[in-house]
């Protein structure tokens, strides 16, 4: 039997990343395996606002919130709750998954799903540290937000270590499903680059966290080191201007090309982030059939056999030594493009992915629900401060979902109705497709007798 499931998070198309990937590919597995499925995120203006469909029948809800930075929402605790409460009942929705640290609307989602007796599971995707402002106040909102979720899911095991450390989530409701890719947007390209010149893609958000200022101190290097090294760097961000300045200091504008899409046209994959949850962008490239240099940082240890990647540390001398080994593996033909893609391609699948969440969602609704009290007593655990201010928070959203159910009780709201299935669709489309088949091949005279006249 089919679970009704909302996706929730500030993360999700029309912008373009992992997160927001993971969850479309993550809802058209689940909704092909029978489940319905629905997306709730903020508008995006003036084109995405109310409700959406993609393909294949993916019913996305884009919210009137604005964005302060990096497509994230300002916490709306209370703003939120009619719009939530509202689509949760209308959709019949049984479980609630967010994805994200640094969403508001998914920690806010956990805090209202409880009232309506909806289960909880959220998806952590990043890595956070401990000893700056930011990841304090980040860390001390996902504590308060994962303190009554029935379970979470982190995409590496050095992710779930560090979400178990950061949110004190007890360990036995921490899953580990990694990403996935489509294997087959990701080949080796059929013309291979020639042996004479060596390409180091670089793709990536151009931000510190990604570990742009390593690369700009250390291209150069690489430069002078190999005259037949080039640099084919994919992405925007905050440190465009510093790659600028450096290709015009090193004089090096024939060798550091800045562009868009550039994975095929490459031989190495560069990674220079600081921090890195799982890296997709690695296993894309890998997949491709790049060899992968990287900083040995978070979970991507995990993601691809030593064979296929050299590690550094993340520091110049260190970076500029991986490359130098990458380039000399590639050199001495000891990498195989289109043995890679082979090897790839069946590591990490959507199909698996999907499996593995299914049995965490199984497993959640098969488990019983905190009381009310219950989510009293660990909320106020959270400390004699923060656990006092977050157990009012707490007690003010029943209160007003008390009022909500008051002023709009459920059986004024009209509920969703499916008078489609996917299964009906596929039967449709295939009947028409025989159709099609059957009117090409049938005889001229036939043809003719089929055509009914207009009238």
């Amino acid at each position: 039997m089919g679970l009704n499931i909302a996706m929730i998070s500030d993360f999700f198309h029309p912008v373009v990343g992992g997160v927001e990937n993971h969850i479309y590919m993550l809802s058209t597995k689940l909704i092909h395996r029978g489940h319905r499925v629905i997306v709730i995120t903020h508008s995006h203006p003036p084109d995405r606002v109310g409700v959406r469909w993609l393909l294949p029948g993916l019913k996305v809800y884009y919210l009137p919130f604005p964005t302060i930075a990096s497509s994230a929402t300002l916490p709306n605790y209370f703003t939120f709750m009619p719009y939530f409460r509202s689509i949760i009942l209308r959709e019949g929705v049984q479980l609630i998954h967010g994805h994200a640290g640094l969403s508001s609307l998914a920690h806010e989602a956990i805090l209202h799903a409880h009232h309506m007796g909806v289960r909880t599971v959220f998806t952590d995707h990043s890595l956070f540290g401990f000893d700056d402002a930011a990841s304090i106040l980040t860390n001390k909102l996902l504590e308060a937000a994962l303190r009554n979720v029935d379970a979470a899911i982190c995409v590496s095991h050095t992710g779930r270590e560090n979400t178990v450390l950061r949110s004190r989530i007890h360990p036995s409701k921490v899953y580990v499903i990694p990403n996935a890719l489509l294997a087959d947007q990701f080949r080796p390209s059929d013309i291979q680059p020639p042996r004479d010149t060596i390409t180091i893609v670089v793709v990536s958000r151009l931000a510190y966290r990604k570990g742009v200022d390593l690369l700009v101190a250390t291209a150069p290097q690489i430069c002078a080191l190999f005259p037949h090294v080039r640099f084919l760097i994919g992405g925007d961000g905050p440190k465009m201007v510093d790659l600028l300045q450096m290709r015009e200091k090193n004089m090096l504008q024939d060798r550091i090309e800045i562009l868009g899409p550039v994975l095929v046209q490459g031989t190495i994959y560069m990674n220079t982030s600081l921090t890195e949850s799982f890296g997709i962008a690695i296993l894309e490239a890998a997949c491709a059939g790049l060899y992968v240099v990287s900083t040995r940082v978070g979970g991507v240890p995990e993601i691809l056999p030593e064979d296929m990647i050299s590690f550094a540390n993340p520091d110049e001398d260190d970076v500029v030594r991986a490359v130098s080994e990458a380039v000399r593996v590639v050199s001495a033909g000891r990498h195989d493009p289109f043995g890679a893609h082979e090897r790839i391609k069946d590591f990490y699948d959507w199909s698996q992915v999907t499996r593995r969440t299914e049995t965490v969602y199984e497993a959640v609704m098969g488990s019983p629900p905190y009381t009310f009290w219950t989510r009293i007593h660990r909320t106020l655990d959270l400390g004699p401060v923060v656990g006092l201010i977050f157990a009012i928070m707490f007690v003010v959203d029943c209160l007003f979902f008390m009022v909500l159910e008051w002023w709009i009780p459920e059986e004024s709201l009209d509920k969703v109705v499916m008078h489609w299935s996917h299964e009906h669709l596929d039967e449709v489309m295939r009947k028409s497709e025989e159709q099609a088949v059957a009117r090409t091949t049938c005889t001229p005279s036939t043809a003719v007798d089929n055509i009914s006249p207009v009238i």
